[in-house]
């Protein structure tokens, strides 16, 4: 099934592109300045950093569609909440031990995603099918 991007759609998708898209950059280029301060290590998050890049992009691309395949929206919100779950994942399991600035940091940053996902995910909802061409 073929969704159309409407308007609310369509910012919730840059949205989540624009500061994820700035995160990417931050994670890359600030990795090792980060580290210390988060208690997160270098590498994670660069590593992060990078594994977002090609999320943005199609993430532009989609927003920049008329309509999208019902299944790619579906990847997006499923990717973010695959996101929340590992970030809180990273501290529950004790796999990181950040400092209490890099557990805020990760917190902050699960909820900014889920806000995205769900945002999508009402979006998603609310659009209409695309009429066939």
């Amino acid at each position: 099934m073929t969704i159309a991007i409407t308007p609310f759609l369509r910012n919730a998708l840059r949205l989540d592109a624009g500061v994820s898209g700035a995160a990417a950059l931050l994670f890359v280029g600030g990795a090792s300045p980060l580290a210390p301060f988060t208690g997160l290590p270098a590498g994670l998050l660069f590593w992060s950093g990078v594994a977002l890049m090609p999320f943005v992009a199609a993430l532009v691309v989609v927003a920049r569609r008329a309509a999208v395949l019902r299944l790619v929206l579906v990847d997006i919100v499923a990717l973010n909440a695959l996101w929340v779950a590992a970030s809180f994942g990273l501290l529950a399991f004790g796999l990181v031990q950040p400092t209490a600035p890099g557990i805020a940091f990760v917190v902050a940053q699960a909820l900014a995603v889920a806000v995205f996902a769900v945002l999508q995910a009402i979006g998603m909802r609310r659009a209409p099918v695309a009429a066939r061409g």
